[in-house]
């Protein structure tokens, strides 16, 4: 997995009123948040988590190899990319607003050192009953064999608790994020999850805006064995206006709902008409 019960993580902005609060949460989730980094708060504690001022600092003196960040916009890229220069296996960015272009050099970096980035803008990762890195609440589900990979936060909750309300287990859950530009996209995500042999099946949510799932439909044709269902948001969005998220804006024929289910149809994915439609499609499969 990207992430697994053993992960050791720093929490960036761990003094800042979300990185308290999604602290204590994670905490009692069982992750082993080892570290906080706050530039000017080294020496401190927060639940019992020291703080360091930098993230060198934190990783020599706890071995942690995962950060999520919760620092401001305006403060994401600097320190993300000392996450990424002190080679953390996995950064996870909470934020939302970063810039476009500085997610652009986190990605080059990134790619540039072998090392995985999942965000902005994104509720985060979950293992059920193993490990919460994130924002997601906790009682979604329950540990089993299907991967969830969203581009929505909050319409990937409702979805993922009702597939744990059929007593549907779920491998891993992995918020993408909706900007345009960002880490992990969803054909990496799925390729991930098409390898992982805990899961069985994956479930795909996406939304209008930009060709991300035609470009997932595309990978699933020519590569993908494993029952893939997906709900896509948006069938009545209009023309021109942005729905939530940053990327979920239609252009013209670009980036419509239909043009996205018609391109997972092709490509042999189950199609959901409603959230509440993907348990009862898994069930059906399993």
């Amino acid at each position: 997995m990207y992430i697994s019960k053993d992960s050791k993580v720093i929490v960036q902005g761990i003094t800042g009123k979300q990185g308290m609060f999604h602290t204590q949460l994670m905490r009692e989730y069982g992750t082993k948040i080892v570290a906080g980094v706050t530039p000017g708060k080294g020496g401190q504690e927060v639940y019992d988590v020291p703080v360091f001022n930098r993230m060198e600092e934190a990783i020599q003196e706890t071995g942690a190899d995962t950060s999520i960040v919760f620092v401001p916009a305006r403060f994401t890229l600097e320190a993300a990319m000392e996450s990424l220069d002190s080679e953390i296996k996995m950064t996870c960015i909470i934020t939302e607003n970063v810039p476009v272009y500085d997610m652009i050099k986190l990605i080059e970096k990134a790619k540039e050192m072998g090392l995985h980035l999942i965000g902005p803008n994104c509720p985060g990762m979950l293992i059920p009953d193993k490990i919460k890195l994130g924002i997601m609440p906790g009682d979604l589900c329950h540990f089993g064999n299907v991967a969830v990979i969203s581009k929505s936060g909050t319409l990937s909750y409702e979805i993922t608790k009702a597939i744990g309300n059929e007593g549907i287990g779920v491998s891993a859950y992995i918020g993408i994020g909706g900007d345009p530009v960002r880490g992990k996209t969803m054909v990496e995500a799925v390729e991930y999850y098409v390898n992982d042999k805990n899961s069985k099946l994956i479930v795909l949510i996406g939304e209008i805006g930009s060709n991300e799932e035609e470009k997932t439909a595309e990978y699933i044709k020519n590569y993908v064995d494993k029952p893939i269902v997906a709900y896509i948001a948006g069938k009545s969005a209009p023309e021109g206006k942005r729905m939530g998220h940053a990327g979920a804006i239609i252009s013209g024929d670009f980036g419509t709902a239909q043009g996205k289910i018609k391109a997972l149809k092709i490509a042999g994915a189950y199609i959901a008409d409603t959230p509440w439609d993907v348990p009862k499609i898994i069930r059906e499969i399993l």
